[in-house]
């Protein structure tokens, strides 16, 4: 996929048939950090073998966590857990390239660690803000210091007692919110994190898992520090925030249908989904019983008008990372859709307000950006033109499928960035039938 950074793609094709996405990149993350501080072996199995995971990955190997790949099979892990107390001092930084899931989830095992150590990242990951996990981890009796401007590197000093806390999110963060759980795992006394938005759970599912007891209530997770983690095999579903593109291209194109397989159906992942059938959609949940973790299914797509809505505040923090996509569904839709409250997308990979925004105003779409989100004027159909991903793996996927609607060909630029989170996008795409072209 590295063949090109920038690509052509013809307008108004039709996509069909079905695909499995790539393991699920939230829940791959968390099973390898998890499979390393257990005691014992754990097996993972769909691993995701994207840039973003392999970062994490590399990260914990360097720590000292013995981590092998079947050789049948890549994307099966055995993982040689250390403990929660077993980690080694790194010899170097950290180097998390883009991945903000990574450095944050990171951080809060690190900070209860015996040793110093330092997480950094690319440009993109150094912008990112990183106060929201300094403050509360110095709460706990942590030393972390970021750039003055509260961003990564983080150097992190080790031998300090961390204490458990009552903590309210001030921003709806699944990212903070774990970082302060693993943090948790090495604090003496009672760690309460409490969010008046509910967050993805994924961390709270794995530990439980892993045996960690823990109690939840609604908008808030208790547990104690000290308490061991059980290795156990893990099968990693798909992703349907991958899935997100193309759910939406077969949603918006003339005729057609899709089926995607065995994705997670974690409530607090398909808030898209729940968005796209508001606005009309023809989406069937297909649900399975064969659950591990979490709920699994595959999810059926048919062709369908789509209406413009005002997106409830309920579903922003639940789709999040769809944004992306469902900016490319509101701009066809009929009349106008509005989302606000959902500043957090400008401290994603990039400023996705503003990309997508000033990407979709180039293919002719009529919108307002504001500060904490869009109004856009959906519209039939929409011209072709260049348009920039700005290294953002999201937004460049969402531009590739707006091509559907198009008049003439879209040109993507900076298309490399995918590969952090979805290698084999542009081979699932020829499968289902989309033409792109490595200009």
């Amino acid at each position: 996929m590295t063949e090109s950074d920038r690509w052509r793609v013809p307008a108004q094709q039709n996509i069909g048939g079905q695909f499995s996405p790539p393991g699920d990149k939230s829940l791959a993350h968390r099973a390898v950090i998890l499979s390393s501080l257990a005691n014992g072996t754990s097996i993972i199995r769909n691993f995701l073998m994207a840039k973003d995971c392999l970062h994490t990955k590399a990260a914990l190997q360097a720590l000292g966590v013995l981590i092998t790949h079947c050789p049948e099979d890549p994307s099966t892990l055995k993982v040689q857990g250390q403990g929660l107390y077993g980690l080694c001092p790194p010899a170097t930084e950290l180097a998390l390239g883009n991945s903000g899931t990574g450095l944050r989830l990171l951080a809060g095992i690190l900070a209860g660690q015996k040793f110093d150590s330092c997480l950094n990242g690319d440009a993109s990951l150094q912008q990112r803000p990183m106060e929201r996990i300094i403050t509360p981890l110095t709460r706990m009796g942590a030393q972390l210091l970021g750039t003055s401007q509260g961003t990564a590197p983080l150097w992190i000093k080790g031998k300090q007692p961390l204490k458990g806390i009552h903590y309210r999110l001030p921003v709806p963060s699944a990212q903070v919110k774990s970082s302060l759980l693993l943090a948790g795992l090495y604090a003496k006394g009672r760690m309460v994190i409490e969010s008046p938005i509910a967050t993805r759970d994924h961390t709270e599912r794995l530990l439980q898992y892993f045996g960690y007891p823990l109690l939840q209530q609604p908008g808030k997770i208790t547990l104690e520090g000290g308490h061991a983690l059980h290795p156990c095999e893990i099968e990693v579903p798909n992703d349907p925030s991958s899935a997100a593109f193309f759910i939406v291209a077969a949603c918006i194109q003339a005729q057609g249908q899709l089926l995607i397989k065995n994705v997670t159906l974690n409530p607090r992942r398909i808030g898209f989904i729940e968005i796209l059938k508001l606005m009309g959609a023809n989406i069937k949940l297909l649900p399975s019983q064969n659950m591990q973790v979490e709920p699994v299914g595959d999810i059926e797509v048919v062709a369908s008008p789509l209406t413009g809505i005002d997106i409830p505040q309920t579903y922003v923090a639940d789709a999040i990372d769809e944004f992306p996509a469902l900016f490319i569904a509101g701009a066809c839709a009929a009349g106008t859709t509005q989302l606000r409250g959902a500043q957090e997308l400008r401290f994603k990979e990039s400023d996705r307000l503003e990309l997508m925004g000033t990407a979709l105003q180039k293919l002719g779409i009529k919108l307002e950006i504001w500060k904490d989100g869009l109004k856009i004027q959906g519209q039939s159909t929409w011209q072709g033109g260049e348009v920039d991903s700005g290294h953002d793996h999201r937004v460049a996927m969402a531009l590739v499928v707006a091509s559907v609607r198009a008049t003439a060909p879209i040109i993507v630029q900076h298309t490399a960035c995918i590969a952090t989170s979805f290698p084999d996008f542009l081979s699932c795409a020829k499968q289902l039938g989309l033409t792109i072209e490595l200009d």
